[in-house]
């Protein structure tokens, strides 16, 4: 079995609605997504002749996610009151809402379906919100 990996980051702000501690409080990260994919064989001719994938076409699909989160505050829709996204919005501050709770866990699974969906071979990706606190999502 052939693995591959690749890896970018990003850097975001979040908190976690409802939640009792400090991440109930805005707050950032430099996120770090490891992503990797796997195959039981490797491409036989052509431009990617013995690889599983180019690590170019890997590594800038990835990095294409990741920058959709830079440098912006992500919260889970409807955890703000309407009147308050409009006028950050009105501020020209970067909001990227989704559709998940902004945690490791949801991120590792947002990125592999993504990923997946377009036609990669996941095996796992896991999301690092520390440098030493990361959670993997892969399927069974």
């Amino acid at each position: 079995m052939y693995s591959l990996c690749t890896e970018e980051s990003f850097d975001s702000a979040h908190f976690l609605k409802d939640y009792i501690g400090k991440c109930s409080n805005i707050h950032g990260h430099r996120w770090r997504v490891v992503a990797e994919i796997s195959s039981k064989t490797i491409c036989e001719s052509g431009q990617t002749k013995g690889m599983v994938v180019d690590f170019g076409d890997f590594r800038g699909y990835l990095r294409k996610l990741t920058e959709e989160f830079d440098h912006c505050l992500i919260i889970e829709k409807g955890s703000l009151k309407p009147a308050l996204l409009e006028m950050l919005r009105e501020e020209n501050f970067a909001v990227r809402e989704v559709e998940f709770r902004p945690t490791a866990e949801s991120f590792a699974k947002y990125f592999y379906d993504r990923m997946k969906n377009d036609g990669f071979k996941m095996s796992r990706v896991t999301v690092y919100e520390t440098p030493n606190n990361s959670a993997s999502y892969e399927e069974e």
